[in-house]
């Protein structure tokens, strides 16, 4: 089958080529891949600044219908709307498996990444790492709960954002706005801020009834910064308008080392947190929200291009005029 891949390093190594069809065995399910998401870290993966182990087929933000298991105990999957973990195995062994931290295993192997991804027909996963969508999800946005997954683990099981506080998205992509929405959801007054460039996405969320900034915030003026940019002056932002006593939390990926003034981890006492991919606390959380309509998931999803005109969607989305672009690999 044709799959979008990272055949060897460098950008012009991504390209589409033949992939393996996939076979399940013991433990493991085909899904019938109908969406996935491009993450920014599929952007990384393609520059070599995020790690991974080419020749493998990209794409982990994954939505499908179950068409093989390998064991007879998962016969109840076939033929269930999924979304989909995106491990595909860890040791089992180190502390952090030990503890329930499969995210942080040093030997986790990922779904796009480090093992063949959703960017082609049909993707092998983990049987266990299967989880229906819920009936009131539209199949597009059915992919997004790998991303809000991570949002979940950040803003909610690493972190708390309380009823009452306010709190600054830097950042008005897709992460920041769903991680907008999740702040909203558990009480928060929440406010999201771009550059003027970031014009057609700040539009968004304002129409979703977030308050926008496209110049610098206050200083010293949110509970809460939930940095969703990815770059060392978004960074700045949040460190800069969280309150004395405040909390900063990451939440995009930088893909390289940027320059913070994070003296102000001092001055202020700031609380740092983070969190990496996905538990399966997160995905609890993830789907609980998807499932109470609480978010408006359709809101995310820009459009849905071939797989065949790859490039096209990934200029899109580097664009900045988008919010979550995705490929339908049918």
């Amino acid at each position: 089958m044709q799959g979008l891949a990272k055949m060897a390093a460098g950008a012009a190594g991504v390209m589409l080529a033949a992939r393996p069809e996939p076979v399940a065995g013991p433990g493991e399910a085909v899904v019938d891949v109908a969406a996935v998401g491009i993450c920014g870290t599929d952007l990384h993966i393609m520059h070599d600044e995020y790690p991974s182990r080419p020749p493998v087929t990209m794409g982990h933000e994954i939505t499908g219908t179950v068409s093989a298991v390998g064991s007879p105990s998962d016969k109840a999957w076939l033929g269930r709307r999924v979304a989909v973990e995106t491990y595909f195995r860890t040791c089992e062994r180190c502390s952090m498996c030990r503890a329930g931290r499969r995210n942080l295993c040093a030997r986790r192997d990922s779904l796009g990444s480090m093992v063949d991804g959703g960017f082609a027909r049909q993707v092998l996963v983990p049987a266990i790492n299967l989880h229906a969508v819920p009936a009131n999800v539209s199949e597009l946005a059915g992919a997004l709960a790998e991303p809000l997954a991570c949002v979940a683990q950040c803003l909610v099981v690493q972190s708390s954002v309380r009823v009452g506080d306010t709190v600054l998205v830097v950042g008005p992509g897709p992460m920041g706005f769903l991680a907008a929405q999740v702040a909203r959801a558990q009480g928060a007054a929440v406010t999201v801020s771009g550059l003027p460039a970031d014009s057609a996405r700040l539009a968004v969320c304002a129409a979703a009834g977030f308050d926008v900034l496209d110049a610098r915030p206050a200083e010293d003026s949110f509970d809460v910064a939930v940095e969703c940019s990815g770059s060392g002056g978004g960074a700045t932002v949040a460190m800069r308008s969280a309150r004395r006593g405040g909390h900063y939390v990451g939440v995009g990926i930088f893909g390289r080392d940027v320059t913070v003034p994070l003296d102000l981890l001092l001055y202020k006492e700031l609380v740092m947190s983070s969190g990496f991919a996905s538990t399966p606390q997160s995905w609890e959380t993830a789907i609980r929200l998807m499932a109470s309509g609480a978010l408006d998931l359709d809101a995310v999803v820009t459009g849905s291009y071939p797989l065949e005109r790859w490039e096209e969607a990934f200029e899109v989305l580097k664009s900045g005029s988008a919010m979550k672009v995705m490929l339908d690999p049918r």
